[in-house]
């Protein structure tokens, strides 16, 4: 996972200490001494300061002009859950994100400067129709990881013989993350796996185990367990044409659009610290 903007325990500290009435007020009382709001404000700033405020401004300026749903946050958070499966929370964790709405705030302003990148991209209704007929829904699969074509040889024989997909997974494979949990990868779309690995399992029917299939993390023994029903293109044309325009995106403009947004709104950065935080910005002492 991307990580779009700092901790929010960080920028909920900056928040609530600006707001503060009585920057003396201790923060930490210890007999050497209190650390006060300002104390410790002026050092988060320094730390933290550019990066939070400018998520801050990111956020309000861009939330005037587009919409970014709890459903739109609550979809990509579920996608984002289905996609990783038990490796979820562990995904979490090590990306930074001390919960899952630290985790829905920051993508919730990732899609706003992803809203705001596609404002003035169109695609035509062929390439939408062409996109639709190239789309192959989800599936859902296992399998099992070995390093070699003898063992993976070994493994399929024992599965051609009826032994337990899930026992044999945790016995041979060499994916940690899903051996324990019966090689089950959850459900995944195109352009997730491997080219080799993707190319086999969409090629089975449900229930089918593929014969050994080498990759470069070593060969794969496959089980289809099941495959979404592709919607009707009605039901599908708005997402197709969203993902047709992120597609794209010039990065190397999307800081020009959102310095653009910044400048039509008159954004005025109060404190001098902090002037160089925002492109398209201006200080109270420039104006």
């Amino acid at each position: 996972m991307k990580k779009w903007a700092l901790s929010i325990a960080v920028t909920a500290g900056l928040i609530g200490l600006t707001a503060c009435n009585s920057d003396k007020e201790a923060v930490v009382e210890t007999k050497a001494g209190d650390i006060s709001k300002e104390e410790f404000y002026n050092v988060m700033k320094d730390r933290y300061g550019d990066t939070v405020l400018q998520e801050l401004v990111y956020e309000k300026v861009l939330s005037e002009k587009y919409t970014v749903t709890d459903k739109e946050v609550k979809a990509k958070t579920d996608e984002l859950k289905e996609q990783m499966g038990a490796n979820y929370e562990t995904a979490l964790a090590s990306s930074g994100y001390k919960s899952e709405d630290d985790l829905k705030r920051a993508l919730k302003i990732g899609m706003l400067q992803e809203k705001a990148a596609v404002a003035d991209i169109t695609v035509k209704e062929a390439d939408v129709k062409k996109a639709y007929e190239d789309y192959k829904p989800q599936i859902k699969a296992r399998h099992i990881l070995v390093k070699d074509k003898k063992t993976a040889d070994e493994v399929k024989a024992k599965l051609d013989k009826g032994e337990d997909f899930a026992k044999l997974a945790k016995e041979y494979s060499t994916d940690t993350g899903t051996k324990d949990k019966g090689g089950d990868l959850g459900w995944f779309g195109t352009g997730q796996m491997v080219p080799a690995f993707e190319e086999a399992a969409y090629k089975l029917k449900k229930d089918e185990i593929s014969a050994p299939i080498k990759s470069d993390y070593g060969y794969h023994i496959i089980q289809l367990l099941d495959t979404k029903e592709k919607k009707p293109y009605k039901d599908m044309k708005k997402d197709l044409e969203y993902d047709l325009k992120v597609a794209q995106i010039d990065q190397t403009k999307v800081q020009d659009i959102l310095d653009a947004e910044v400048k039509k709104a008159d954004v005025k950065i109060k404190d001098k610290d902090l002037k160089d935080a925002i492109s398209g910005g201006t200080t109270k002492e420039e104006k």
